[in-house]
């Protein structure tokens, strides 16, 4: 019996993903269904392609066809100071506590092309922490982490983050913290000497460190339970106790086994403190 063209797309995907995997380790096996397909197909019609199976050997054979893949897929959009709401409770309430540390470590997991990690480098710099903060920028996309790291962005942008830096508690003139150059800003070394970004990938490699404050936000929501679980593990393993942790206003820690290992801060934005430090098991 034939199968139908449903049928053929998800046997087709489910081999491009393993092949992914097998070769270059990416495993985008588990995320949700109507999410991956809806990006692959994406990246078919950028690349001319009309079916799935047209995409394996090009992916598998070519690292520029292999990087715009994992671009596709991989989501990186974000916005500097994105949910202000957010920012403002971590300035007010996370930020104080976080002084008592002799030296505060920050990941910002998932951070794509860098805002979020530049965004807590200012609210660094305005909370007097700048002597003792280190950032952590880490996404397993390389191409959105060379943006990062060069810490450009197209000058259209600026109004829209001005406005989010504003309502999260900014204390100065955004434009302090940029210089233009043609069409686009380039922030300033100032916050750059702050962060470390780094390749890593929240489904395959280990924790990263213990952090006083982890941000993880608008991934999980992409990810199905299974592969939530298992990044909860991650982001848990890297907190020190009494460590924070942010995820994103439409994600939760309910319903999942890691949920008693923290404490609400505040449910609305999504942040909590973890309060249980016995083992975790795998």
């Amino acid at each position: 019996m034939q199968k139908s063209k449903h049928d053929q797309e998800e046997m087709e995907l489910k081999l491009l993903l393993n092949g992914v995997y097998e070769q270059y380790g990416y495993d985008f096996r588990s995320y949700t269904q109507a999410s991956i397909m809806r990006r692959v197909k994406n990246f078919m019609q950028d690349r001319g392609f009309l079916h799935i199976s047209e995409c394996i050997p090009s992916v598998l054979h070519d690292d520029e066809a292999l990087s715009d893949f994992v671009q596709y897929i991989s989501v990186p959009v974000s916005e500097m100071f994105r949910d202000p709401a957010v920012y403002r409770e971590l300035r007010e309430n996370i930020f104080p506590r976080l002084r008592t540390y002799p030296h505060i470590k920050i990941w910002s997991a998932g951070c794509a092309t860098g805002e979020e990690a530049y965004s807590l480098a200012i609210m660094a710099v305005e909370e007097g922490l700048e002597q003792k903060v280190t950032i952590y920028g880490t996404d397993f996309n390389d191409k959105v982490l060379d943006t990062a790291r060069k810490g450009i962005f197209n000058i259209s942008r600026v109004k829209e983050f001005t406005q989010n830096y504003i309502q999260s508690g900014g204390m100065e003139e955004f434009s302090r913290y940029y210089h233009s150059a043609y069409n686009s800003v380039v922030m300033n070394d100032r916050l750059k000497k702050l962060i470390f970004f780094s390749n890593h990938n929240l489904v395959s490699d280990s924790a990263f460190g213990e952090m006083q404050l982890v941000l993880c936000r608008n991934v999980l929501i992409y990810l199905n339970h299974d592969l939530q679980v298992k990044v909860l593990h991650l982001l848990t393993e890297s907190l020190n106790h009494w460590g924070f942790l942010c995820i994103g206003t439409h994600e939760s820690l309910r319903f999942n086994s890691y949920s008693e290992f923290y404490s609400i801060i505040d449910e609305k934005k999504k942040i909590f403190q973890r309060d249980n430090y016995r083992g975790i098991g795998s």
